[in-house]
């Protein structure tokens, strides 16, 4: 199964590379987005659309089958359930995910070789980190809806995330959010010049 459809006309996630996820949240009502993730790699934005895997805990047989199946500039979003205790995700399977074209991965789970994905630029986002391997059994599923540290994930969603965490939302959202983005990021520019230049009068003065 492939990881959702695309939008008509491109590809609607790349208006939202270097957008901070802070200001997408805000936007979306401060709703949507994954508990208890954090990044492994060096840092910067990390965005594109969904193909979504679901996982039995502690296996990693249908992320393989995944690395087969996506398509560059796809995010790996990775339903493992929430378990730590053995990693799904390691070195190798990284570099074949960014070798092969993803954005990055997201895992409701945990990963291993941190250290080695600590000094990469290739986006890693997980639960944990644990030296324990996975299991190769199954069973697994590709391009069906999936959650996230609580935050449902469609597949062909568009992910966004950064040092401050994940975010994810429908295509069909896109062009109306990165007006409002650009309109915060814009009123926010504007108050930290007031800041610098010493005319900030503070959240609520009249």
């Amino acid at each position: 199964m492939q990881g959702g459809e695309r939008a008509a006309g491109g590809n609607p996630a790349q208006m939202f590379a270097g957008v901070a996820t802070a200001v997408i949240s805000d936007n979306l009502e401060r709703l949507p987005g994954a508990i208890g993730l954090r990044s492994f790699h060096k840092g910067g934005t990390m965005v594109g659309p969904a193909f979504t895997v679901r996982t039995a805990a502690g296996d990693n047989r249908a992320i393989h089958l995944a690395l087969d199946a996506f398509r560059p500039g796809d995010v790996l979003v990775i339903d493992g359930g929430g378990d730590t205790s053995r990693a799904l995700v390691g070195e190798i399977m990284a570099e074949i995910a960014e070798r092969r074209g993803a954005a990055g991965l997201v895992i409701d789970g945990a990963i291993r070789d941190a250290g080695t994905l600590s000094r990469s630029n290739f986006p890693v986002f997980a639960r944990a980190a644990i030296h324990r391997g996975p299991y190769k059994n199954g069973p697994g599923q590709m391009g069906v809806p999936v959650s996230i540290g609580g935050m449902i994930v469609q597949p062909g969603d568009i992910v966004v995330g950064d040092e401050d965490g994940v975010v994810a939302f429908p295509p069909a959202l896109a062009e109306e959010l990165i007006r409002a983005v650009r309109q915060q990021e814009a009123k926010e520019e504007a108050i930290l010049q007031s800041v610098r230049d010493g005319t900030y009068k503070g959240a609520y003065a009249k």
